[in-house]
């Protein structure tokens, strides 16, 4: 199948301000794909080009083979939007909007269908206002849902939610992927890219600096893993240290750490103890994480969530 997005040298200005320079990049079929970067980066600019909601100044885009700029009624029909920030009339309940939402498209979901999937069968007839934050996250999605659109894209999803929301969001994302539905995501929260994303883009001061999935981008920055385990008995010193992906190995009493980087290298030092008959216990891996890729890439810590 063909790329669902495909984003080739775009570039967006405000006067002097260069906000894009020259971003590429292409979204699978039925894969989550993750947008990080500091605040300012252009993220929600490029998103927004993306959805057929602003113009770029330069480059192409293609999102389901379709021009935003040019077909963006037939975009609208098969794409689904949660904007960054979003709010609907006052004094309107949740199966009134999802029914009003409904009416603008030709072929649209049941509105009580898309209640139950999401969790909100219950609150059908409570104002959408008198929500809890969560609860009003999950009806922005159901309208971005409610056309069954073939990709959806969701801008800063889980900021401002208390963690116990933020996860029950994380499986409704799922859900929509499993589903067979592309999700395009921006989020500056480093686990939720890595808990949801199959790959993520890193783009800083308008252009993607990296992309790969977040254990390629670990393994190709060469952050370091922390294996740790208990033995007994003698270890294969000068086998692990052999080991191509091994930086180095410290064994205090019964406890050895093994310091490494790439992919395969737990299981590359798990199967040195196997062929040496050597059983590790109480084994942890410490893996490098999103945000310290995030912070060598761009030299800044993520943005802190606002109060």
């Amino acid at each position: 199948m063909s790329d669902v997005v495909v984003c080739q040298d775009v570039v967006k200005a405000y006067g002097d301000h260069q906000v894009l320079r020259g971003v590429s990049f292409a979204v699978r079929p039925g894969e989550v794909f993750g947008m990080i970067g500091p605040n300012g980066a252009g993220k929600t600019t490029l998103m927004e080009c993306i959805e057929g909601l602003r113009r770029h100044d330069g480059g192409a885009i293609s999102v389901l083979g379709l021009d935003p700029q040019r077909q963006t009624r037939e975009l609208r029909e098969r794409t689904g939007v949660q904007l960054q920030s979003s709010a609907l009339p006052t004094r309107i309940t949740v199966r009134e909007a999802l029914e009003l939402f409904a009416s603008f498209y030709a072929d649209p979901a049941d509105p009580r269908t898309l209640l139950e999937r999401l969790g909100l069968a219950d609150k059908a007839d409570t104002y959408v206002e008198k929500l809890s934050g969560g609860q009003r996250q999950r009806v922005f999605i159901a309208l971005a849902l409610v056309n069954r659109p073939e990709v959806v894209f969701l801008d800063e999803l889980t900021t401002g939610l208390d963690p116990q929301a933020r996860l029950a969001i994380w499986d409704v994302v799922r859900d929509i992927r499993d589903a067979g539905t592309t999700v395009f995501l921006t989020t500056h929260f480093m686990e939720e890219a890595e808990r949801l994303c199959d790959r993520v883009a890193v783009l800083d001061r308008g252009r993607v600096v990296a992309l790969d999935t977040v254990p390629g981008l670990v393994a190709r920055l060469g952050a370091p893993t922390r294996l740790s385990f208990t033995v007994e008995g003698e270890l294969p010193l000068a086998r692990l240290e052999a080991l191509p992906d091994v930086s180095r190995v410290r064994r205090e009493g019964q406890r050895v750490t093994v310091h490494g980087s790439g992919e395969r290298f737990p299981q590359e030092v798990v199967g040195v103890l196997s062929q040496a008959g050597v059983w590790a216990k109480d084994l942890e891996t410490e893996r490098a994480s999103l945000e310290a890729v995030f912070l060598e890439l761009t030299g800044r810590e993520p943005a802190a969530e606002a109060a």
